[in-house]
């Protein structure tokens, strides 16, 4: 059985920063693409970076890039996202996410984790 499970999230003033780790288990982890969404109040999930399995690509939403870095260690299976000069905007509920593709995109995702809460104060 797949398992997701994030850690990581917490209240943090605007400025501050964050990391979510994403332990997985059940899955052949280095053959898979991975990836953090989020959803925040009354908004729909988005994207949010992705990390390819078979080229180190990696992949950023324009409203976290240069802010956030998205790495995977294949050895334990993690995946982690390193939250730097966080806004109030950018809380939300932040999901991992694993799919069997390449291409480290929005898209193709079949396993998630069930979130953990970021909550940014002004």
């Amino acid at each position: 059985q797949v398992q997701l499970v994030e850690s990581g999230g917490g209240l943090v003033q605007a400025g501050g920063s964050l990391r979510l780790s994403c332990a997985t288990s059940g899955l052949t982890f280095r053959y898979y693409t991975m990836a953090w969404f989020r959803q925040g109040p009354g908004k729909e999930r988005e994207f949010v970076a992705a990390f390819s399995w078979s080229s180190d690509d990696t992949r950023y939403a324009d409203s976290v890039k240069g802010r956030f870095t998205i790495s995977r260690d294949n050895a334990q299976n993690t995946v982690s996202l390193q939250m730097d000069s966080l806004k109030p905007e950018d809380t939300a509920v932040y999901y991992c996410a694993a799919g069997a593709h390449k291409t480290p995109g929005p898209y193709g995702y079949n396993h998630w984790g069930q979130g953990t809460q970021v909550t940014v104060s002004s």
